[in-house]
């Protein structure tokens, strides 16, 4: 009789854990997610409190697949993410559909929240660059960090690092034509140079060079870069042009090198080839990577696609590109896109205008580590300008350009998988 009723107990426990919901399955298409950008941040919470998560690549917009508790859910209720519980058997189901090589689709374990970075002046606002402002929306916590925590080695403790629109060739991001006798720009100038100063450095451009160095090292020992708009392509020219004096004397004080273009080593870069520098300090651009001045098309009309790449063979591309949207909406920077003639063969493009020949989103890889450059200041803002108020993303929560963004945050917490050959 103990017999027995010790059978039924265990055949009740067993029918207990298979019928009740064990999977919280986060959504991530156009139609059922309310709140797109903070359900990254729930995931990187998940993570957190030590749970693994699946990320079920190409599976109804990239959606999320975490452990059941009572706090996930209530963190879904009160951030307004939309949320299904299911069972064991519906999680699996989904799961051996995503496995099946017909399916362009894939599973991958994220195991821990990775730690996150942000270079930026500690003087500037959220809202003064896209990435701080999304990760302050989904409340997925970051350092911020300037040069002195770069030259004193501190990029050892994070795993992710965003570069704010900075300016690494020591020209002040090429605003002295417009806004030389600006307050702000001289008091920007005067900070510079102490900074440089106090660091050991003659020069504001020699200062930058050495934390772009720092970072490239960062990149190259295994870490994860993410940079927008000027950082992307001021980051390589000063890369290229170590040891080169490209700066005019209102920035630093002397004359640039003679046919300083002529020494420039592409080599070096991480991304960029064959730029050309625009050597007048008044105009506000850095090289022909740009496409600002040179891209011709209506704002109603400028749109870019991002590319589909084989989830089980190309997870990490596919990871970056994850979205309810192939068609993202197009929006302007210092740099707000890149001329596809001076992109590296090596580096994949994840998302361009074909018509008008400009990448805007694009991935590659530097020793033991990744880098992702993506055109622009903010998705959701269309040509920000100086003073601008800040975008609300309350009124954006679904918005696919910051999609691509948190893509990236979460891209280093995944389990490193095996790639096939």
């Amino acid at each position: 009789m103990q017999l027995f009723i010790k059978i039924i107990t265990v055949c009740l426990i067993f029918l207990t854990h298979s019928v009740y919901a064990s999977f919280i399955l986060i959504p991530m298409d156009a139609v059922t997610q309310t709140n797109h950008l903070k359900a990254y941040g729930i995931t990187y919470w998940s993570l957190q409190q030590g749970n693994k998560v699946k990320w079920l690549l190409n599976y109804e917009g990239g959606s999320f697949l975490l452990e059941d508790n009572e706090a996930t859910r209530n963190e879904c209720k009160i951030r307004g993410v939309s949320f299904q519980v299911i069972s064991d058997t519906q999680a699996l189901q989904i799961l051996e559909k995503i496995s099946s090589p017909s399916q362009n689709m894939d599973a991958i374990t994220l195991e821990k929240a990775p730690k996150i970075a942000v270079y930026s002046p500690k003087s500037k606002l959220p809202w003064d660059d896209a990435v701080t402002l999304v990760l302050t929306y989904a409340e997925i916590p970051f350092d911020v960090i300037y040069d002195e925590d770069v030259l004193d080695e501190k990029l050892l403790l994070y795993e992710w690092l965003h570069l704010h629109h900075e300016d690494f060739t020591g020209q002040y991001g090429r605003f002295y034509g417009a806004y030389r006798r600006a307050p702000w720009y001289i008091e920007q100038k005067k900070e510079a140079e102490e900074l440089a100063l106090k660091l050991g450095y003659s020069k504001v451009s020699q200062e930058k060079l050495a934390v772009a160095l720092n970072i490239r090292d960062f990149v190259v020992g295994g870490g994860f870069m993410f940079a927008m708009c000027s950082a992307t392509d001021s980051f390589d020219i000063a890369l290229a042009a170590e040891g080169v004096d490209i700066c005019e004397s209102m920035f630093d004080g002397d004359p640039s090198e003679v046919n300083y273009q002529q020494k420039i080593n592409f080599n070096k870069t991480f991304a960029f080839k064959n730029f050309k520098l625009v050597r007048n300090p008044a105009v506000y651009e850095f090289s022909s990577v740009d496409m600002t001045s040179k891209r011709k098309i209506k704002r109603t009309a400028d749109y870019f696609s991002l590319q589909e790449y084989s989830a089980k063979w190309d997870p990490v591309p596919t990871m970056l590109c994850q979205n309810h949207t192939q068609l993202i909406k197009g929006f302007m920077g210092q740099t707000t896109s890149f001329d596809r003639a001076t992109v590296k063969s090596n580096i994949l493009v994840m998302g361009e205008n074909k018509t008008n020949k400009e990448a805007r989103y694009i991935h590659g890889v530097k020793g033991k580590g990744m880098f992702t450059f993506y055109g622009g200041h903010d998705p959701e803002d269309y040509q920000h300008r100086v003073g601008d108020l800040k975008t609300e993303l309350d009124l954006h929560p679904n918005s696919p350009g910051y999609r691509l963004i948190l893509n990236n945050v979460l891209f280093p917490a995944a389990k490193k998988k095996k790639q096939k050959t």
